[in-house]
């Protein structure tokens, strides 16, 4: 599971072919014992995150958004994505 961004101890990544989970585009984000699936919208696929977390994983979301798709279309087709600039 490639690592596509690590930042204020939030480590997000994406699956390669993980169509069979989820088939909306989402990102895998982790934050010490939380784990949560999130939809590009922003959208909590599953597991959960805390308040402050989520909304700072949004924001980067947000001002990452083609970059994440890119990322999605590169893991989807086998490829590994290219890492994402952090929050700062």
């Amino acid at each position: 599971m490639p690592e596509l961004s690590r930042f204020f101890g939030i480590v997000v990544k994406m699956i390669f072919f993980d169509d069979e989970q989820h088939h909306t585009p989402h990102i895998h984000v982790y934050y010490g014992e939380y784990e949560a699936s999130i939809a590009f919208d922003g959208t909590v696929l599953a597991g959960s995150l805390p308040v402050k977390q989520l909304r700072i994983v949004s924001g980067w979301m947000a001002l990452h958004e083609d970059e994440l798709y890119e990322a999605w279309n590169d893991a989807a087709s086998g490829k590994s994505p290219k890492k994402i600039n952090p929050a700062r």
